[in-house]
């Protein structure tokens, strides 16, 4: 059974009441702190995070725009298409496309995952060509309609190989 407690109790001796001024900071404090959780709402991006939301779980796609897949390919002198995205370079599939806007401004990048690939894959055939491909897939009411195009969105040659 919890006793209420009384005036003069020695627990009470130990509570330390907080002053004018630092419930004022603490109210400052939580007024800029929803400031910024409602402006992130309202014209944040996903790169405001945890003060704007992320777009994908707050956002509904158009039922008739076309999903967009984005993944990275070697090409080999033959002509074949080496998968680079899905973890064959030690990059997750989120981690590559937060790199998007660094590899379309810096195409060099790319070097750098087809390197990595020849040290994984020692006895792969040697690359001469990077892209980044994204395939526009087509809906339909949103159900896929079986047609899809294809966009190098970024591409670097290699030279003689990676």
């Amino acid at each position: 059974m919890v006793q209420p407690s009384r005036a003069g109790d020695p627990a009470e001796a130990d509570v330390v009441r907080l002053s004018t001024g630092g419930r004022r900071v603490r109210l400052a404090a939580s007024l800029a702190v929803l400031a910024l959780l409602l402006a992130g709402t309202v014209w944040g991006t996903d790169a405001s995070f945890p003060f704007g939301p992320f777009k994908m779980y707050s956002t509904r796609a158009e039922v008739n725009a076309p999903v967009v897949s984005t993944r990275v390919v070697g090409l080999t002198g033959e002509g074949e298409e080496v998968r680079l995205s899905g973890g064959e370079v030690g990059l997750r599939r989120a981690e590559f496309e937060g790199q998007l806007p660094r590899l379309v401004d810096d195409p060099a990048l790319l070097v750098t995952l087809a390197e990595t690939y020849a040290r994984r894959h020692p006895d792969a055939p040697d690359l001469v060509e990077v892209q980044v491909v994204q395939r526009h897939f087509e809906l339909a009411d949103g159900q896929p309609t079986g047609a899809w195009t294809d966009r190098v969105l970024v591409e670097q040659d290699l030279g003689a190989g990676a």
